[in-house]
């Protein structure tokens, strides 16, 4: 099972308003586990940089100024994340925002199935955070380094906690490769040693031994058929 998980950086919180995507961080996941492949690219929005924004991701007006155009990188995006589901912490921002920018060039929005990460959290942790940042501490997962929001980063730490979400490594759980049977579940093959059968059969010590014990009876058990006593 190929899937995306994905974020992005942007000017701010309204992509119906002129706000735009200024990031956008892939990372490719087969099985629940990462491939090592990503995608991630720098946008100019074509408008300033707000403090607020600023403030949360570190992507300056000037920084971005030479960067290409969403629409220079829409077909490599696109390409990237094919058909796969994509998974999302708060699906419905960055979604919004990538399909606010491809209505923008006239394109249509993207049809991907989509994996919210925040509604897992809140099901899994009812009353808990369910921000990366608490995720991250919830699994034990270092992120350390991020000090400022980068959307590759946070793709990448979303991929750890996401597989925590999904049920962690578990040794006795093929995630990558490997056969699987109907239902999609790993087949595990189990060796076992070679033991010949039993041999069932009464010997003729045990035959003599088994009716000596019957004739003790005073009247046929109720095994036999017949009523005791």
């Amino acid at each position: 099972m190929r899937e995306i998980v994905l974020d992005t950086e942007t000017t701010g919180i309204d992509a119906l308003n002129g706000d735009r995507v200024v990031e956008i961080g892939c990372v490719e996941l087969l099985n629940h586990v990462s491939t090592g492949n990503h995608f991630h690219v720098y946008l100019n929005p074509e408008r300033d940089m707000p403090a607020e924004a600023f403030a949360v991701h570190g992507l300056s007006t000037e920084f971005l100024s030479d960067k290409p155009l969403f629409s220079q990188k829409v077909g490599d995006f696109l390409e990237f994340i094919g058909d796969a589901q994509l998974v999302i912490h708060n699906a419905s921002f960055d979604m919004g925002f990538l399909n606010a920018e491809l209505a923008r060039i006239g394109m249509k929005p993207l049809r991907n199935p989509v994996l919210d990460t925040v509604q897992v959290a809140r099901r899994r942790f009812p009353g808990a955070p369910a921000s990366l940042d608490a995720l991250c501490r919830r699994f034990e997962i270092d992120n350390s380094n991020r000090t400022l929001h980068g959307a590759l980063l946070d793709a990448q730490l979303l991929a750890e906690v996401y597989l925590e979400l999904m049920g962690g490594r578990q040794p006795d759980l093929v995630l990558a490769g490997g056969p699987t049977n109907a239902s999609g579940g790993a087949i595990v093959k189990v060796e076992r040693p070679f033991r010949p059968a039993r041999p069932h059969a009464p010997s003729a010590e045990e035959l003599a031994a088994h009716e000596a014990f019957l004739k003790g009876f005073k009247a046929p058990p109720l095994w036999f058929g017949e009523k005791a006593g």
